[in-house]
């Protein structure tokens, strides 16, 4: 375990030079405002609070260390600007008069979406929550350190400064399973910016920590911080109100940004001038399903959005091989064309073109009836020999799509026709530690490969996350408690502890052993710490000179 008297409390890396920390420069010298945690305090014997990251509407980000996991959190401790305060000296939060009717309301809330959050650690584009108690008269919540990049940097360290569907998809897709999963328990996000959505290490995109909804409507107590272009209508002071169709604005807008480059006029100006427009260069590399799934997922007013997640998907997946061309939806020439997408959301009227596509059937259907005369009744054409095989006859190759960590389903899988008629499927179920439960993560055929039609490919659906209780190991030997904890699908990590002779060598302490404890319903593959007793020390411990003049009298 790491001295904690001499950690950094900014990234909790070892102090090697003073108190300016040589890895990330804080100076732990710094002076902390009384309204803050004072550094290294001590939560549950376990979490050690460092320096403020930042006051958001309704919380302080702190810094932190789990000294069990002997890594770096995140803990988050309920905060609402403007309504609490604390007293010098003190830990308690003290609430202004004004708000004490209400604060205890805004305070379940917190408790409420962090608790609920924790229960959601297996979904792809969620920062997982370890932790969530109540102490200082308030609420904290510890979340899992990642580190990330935005989304908005992301995309400004490209040259063009925008990515492509391809792209997009990959990153987009697996997020709007975890945002469906919100919106089934009852939690809106309301605040889905290219600075919310990071992307991490292990390369998944997920949906950084963030506040209660109550936070995200101008019309609360809260500090309403909004963000131009994805912010939607009715989080303004208006007669609209905040529903699942919020979050689908603000994902929508996310991927007008990153397909675009720009982003989309803010919704209180749209108000009054409704056009969203893609330069026609860009739009022709826009699959016009995406576009039209952007038109619905931007309407202006949340009445006439599309209202649910799986809809929203189900627009976006549509997957035709046809692009947008500018040419044929702008007929704008000067040197700057537009491309105004927000029309391909509304039904088809033009009759014009109606009639265009009824010529062009029955020059078709008289070709054809061409063609089969010469065949029949000309020599031009001769008929095969038996042994030849004919085009018709060839088995037909398809590319094997990416269905696994996609965010597909299986009902997703079935009710494809396209594919459904290229490829033969069968189902199996397995854990998993970070897919949601439903969710398609393994294929026996990689995406890419070319295979004849009818091919049987085999995809394996998400059970979710195979949970086992933490079993009674004290007073056990050592390898004994170790295999035992193997074998339930455990990771286990022993730390030796002081043994004065009173205990066997190499033998599991008898109570209070490991982390998580006894009795804890965790995820198989979580780590587990084991306490177990060195050798018996043979040197007695160093007397002080203050407890040696206190032994003498």
């Amino acid at each position: 375990m790491k001295d904690i008297d001499n950690l950094c409390v900014n990234c909790f890396e070892e102090l090697t030079e003073g108190a300016v920390c040589t890895e990330c420069g804080y100076d732990n010298d710094t002076e902390t405002d009384f309204i803050y945690l004072a550094p290294k305090t001590v939560f549950k014997d376990r979490y050690i609070v460092g320096a403020v990251i930042e006051h958001e509407s309704d919380a302080l980000v702190y810094s932190g260390y789990d000294s069990h996991l002997e890594k770096r959190v995140i803990i988050r401790e309920f905060f609402p600007k403007g309504m609490v305060s604390r007293l010098e000296g003190s830990s308690e939060i003290h609430v202004r008069p004004k708000f004490e009717g209400s604060i205890n309301s805004y305070k379940s809330r917190f408790s409420e979406l962090w608790t609920t959050l924790k229960t959601m650690n297996a979904l792809s584009a969620a920062t997982p929550v370890y932790d969530v108690f109540e102490e200082n008269s308030t609420v904290y919540a510890v979340i899992e350190y990642m580190e990330n990049i935005p989304l908005r940097e992301y995309l400004l360290r490209k040259e063009e400064g925008y990515i492509t569907w391809d792209t997009a998809r990959l990153m987009f897709m697996p997020v709007l399973t975890t945002i469906e999963a919100l919106h089934n328990n009852g939690i809106i996000h309301g605040s889905i910016t290219p600075d919310s959505l990071v992307l991490c290490r292990d390369g998944k995109v997920r949906l950084s920590p963030f506040c209660i909804v109550d936070c995200t409507e101008e019309t609360s107590d809260f500090e309403f911080v909004s963000c131009e272009g994805y912010t939607a209508l009715e989080q303004y002071d208006n007669s609209h109100r905040v529903c699942p169709a919020t979050d689908i604005y603000a994902f929508a807008a996310c991927i007008y940004r990153a397909l675009v480059g720009t982003n989309p006029p803010a919704s209180t100006a749209r108000e009054a001038n409704d056009k969203l427009m893609i330069p026609n260069s860009i739009a022709e590399t826009i699959p016009v399903h995406v576009i039209k799934a952007m038109g619905n997922g931007l309407q202006i007013y949340p009445e006439k959005r599309i209202k649910a997640v799986s809809d929203f998907r189900e627009l976006l997946d549509a997957a035709p091989s046809v692009k947008a061309s500018g040419a044929s939806y702008s007929p704008q020439s000067d040197d700057t064309p537009k491309y105004d997408y927000a029309k391909l959301a509304e039904p088809e009227k033009n009759k014009g073109s109606r009639a265009v596509i009824i010529v062009l059937c029955i020059l078709i259907v008289l070709a054809i009836a061409a063609g089969i005369y010469i065949v029949k009744f000309t020599d031009l054409i001769k008929t095969p020999d038996s042994n030849q095989t004919t085009v018709s006859e060839q088995v037909k190759q398809f590319e094997v799509p990416q269905f696994s960590n996609n965010g597909y389903t299986q009902s997703d899988i079935e009710n494809n026709g396209a594919w459904n008629q290229q490829f033969r499927f069968t189902f199996n179920a397995d854990y998993s530690t970070d897919v949601a439960e439903g969710i398609i993560f393994k294929q026996n055929i990689q995406a890419g490969e070319t295979v004849s039609q009818g091919t049987e490919i085999v995809l394996t659906v998400s059970k979710g996350i195979q949970t086992v209780e933490v079993p009674e190991c004290g007073n056990m030997k050592s390898e004994e408690a170790v295999a035992k904890l193997e074998q339930l699908g455990f990771k286990v990590k022993t730390v030796e502890i002081y043994n004065d002779g009173s205990h066997t060598p190499f033998t599991v302490k008898a109570s209070g052993a490991s982390a998580p404890a006894v009795g804890e319903t965790v995820a198989v593959g979580e780590d587990i710490i084991l306490q177990v007793y060195g050798e018996v020390q043979t040197t007695a411990p160093t007397t002080t000179t203050a407890e040696a003049n206190q032994a003498a009298d």
